[in-house]
């Protein structure tokens, strides 16, 4: 018979993350057919507080389609919903903490009141020691509603830009995702 001990057990952290049920075929690719609007690739590196590539982090997005419609029912703008669209996607970080996805460029979203949210994605991390994902969001540089997003707006100017992907081409966008130090990311509670 063995002996059980009694007392505090150790503490547990989340991550690695499950890779057998989370990454699915197609994950990072959220266009599915004939999407409507411009096609981009949204890429990055996640990085800790030392400045290392951080090699087992996931990255989930949720985004409108390019009309600014989201695909789901609590969305109920009377905005078309694109079949060849789907707003969701998750991205394991290579070894190099590179994460990349294919989709759209999403829509101005409507925002409290009436004010419009400038075109983003909604995107949360997941990683190693994090016993809660991190929230922010993805801008894009040559976006006009930046200038009126009331979310980005509430973000102090000097830090804004870590919010901010920029065009590296005439289809990719670029941010980095720093989890703590310098130049962090922004991230929201919630």
């Amino acid at each position: 018979m063995s002996k059980t001990r009694l007392g505090q057990t150790p503490s547990q952290t989340v991550g690695p993350f499950f890779h057998f049920g989370l990454p699915y075929e197609g994950d990072s690719n959220l266009i599915s057919g004939d999407a409507q609007g411009q096609r981009i690739v949204v890429e990055g590196k996640v990085t800790d507080g030392a400045g290392e590539p951080v090699p087992d982090v996931m990255i989930e997005i949720w985004q409108a389609n390019a009309a600014g419609k989201y695909d789901h029912p609590e969305d109920t703008q009377d905005k078309p919903i694109d079949e060849g669209f789907h707003g969701f996607g998750r991205c394991a970080t290579d070894k190099e903490g590179i994460f990349r996805f294919h989709t759209v460029k999403p829509g101005a979203v409507p925002g409290q009141g009436n004010s419009l949210q400038a075109p983003h994605l909604v995107t949360f991390v997941f990683g190693r020691g994090m016993l809660k994902q991190l929230l922010t969001r993805i801008y894009f540089e040559d976006e006009a509603h930046n200038a009126n997003d009331p979310v980005l707006g509430l973000i102090p100017e000097a830090r804004r830009g870590t919010l901010i992907a920029r065009k590296t081409n005439s289809a990719t966008y670029t941010m980095n995702i720093v989890l703590q130090g310098e130049g962090e990311t922004v991230f929201f509670e919630y």
